[in-house]
């Protein structure tokens, strides 16, 4: 068995408009590179961000009396701060440099996941207004000039409760489901497996974040191939949401 990454070198830095799948496309050509049948692109959410010009302007905001508060709690700027209340739908936890919320989108991570790393200085960028959307997009594109079928993650790069360090993460999704529910097969003893359900979204965005890095790599597009998986998962109705687990569900908030 073998799982091969191939990090896409030459993504320039994007603007508002341009398309990713002619990107991607032209830069595996100056590679000599091809997608194949059963490839996972793994995409960063930035850049998807800024193609769509999801920009967050901070200095253009004006802090509320709440921004000011979890500012004084948090060490963040009034404005980034505004920026995070905008973006979620509920302040969960607040700590030292950070604030748990829930997103628009119903995720629960640092910051709303908003980024102000490779950005311009007083800008800043949230996540994707709908990542399962955005994924759609530039999948269909790649299969349609290609002629193969493939799935997208979009990722974005957030912490876990329990643990230290961040990892990749998948926000986005299309072309194969994110979940793989193995009840009813059989562990290496016979037994029936009664509750294994794997997030594999999140495993092969994690393993895309190896190469992507976090600082100056300048690698946002990462091709995964030999997920023997793929065909299992294919589907054209994915959706990452059934990675959140319901509010009922979670013990720990």
């Amino acid at each position: 068995m073998e799982l091969k990454l191939i990090g896409i070198p030459g993504i320039p830095i994007l603007k508002e408009g341009n398309n990713i799948a002619d990107i991607i496309l032209n830069a595996l050509d100056e590679e000599s590179l091809e997608i194949c049948d059963g490839d996972v692109l793994v995409i960063a959410e930035t850049i998807v961000s800024k193609s769509e010009g999801n920009i967050i302007d901070l200095k253009s905001l004006e802090p509320s009396e709440l921004a000011f508060e979890l500012s004084e709690k948090t060490g963040k700027t009034p404005e980034i701060a505004e920026a995070i209340i905008n973006e979620s739908k509920d302040i969960i936890k607040v700590g030292p440099d950070f604030i748990i919320s829930e997103t628009k989108h119903g995720f629960i991570c640092a910051n709303a996941g908003i980024d102000e790393s490779n950005v311009g200085e007083g800008l800043a960028t949230p996540m994707p207004a709908d990542p399962d959307g955005s994924a759609g997009n530039i999948r269909q594109k790649i299969e349609k000039i290609t002629g193969h079928e493939v799935a997208v993650i979009i990722s974005d790069t957030q912490g876990r409760a329990f643990r230290e360090g961040a990892i990749g993460t998948a926000i986005g999704i299309s072309g194969m489901f994110p979940l793989w529910d193995r009840r009813g097969e059989q562990d290496l003893y016979g037994r029936e497996l009664e509750t294994t359900s794997i997030a594999v979204a999140d495993e092969l965005a994690a393993a895309a974040s190896i190469l992507m890095g976090q600082a100056n790599e300048g690698i946002p597009v990462v091709i995964i191939r030999g997920v023997d998986y793929f065909k299992k998962l294919r589907t054209d109705s994915a959706s990452v949401r059934s990675l959140l687990r319901p509010k009922k569900y979670d013990v720990f908030r």
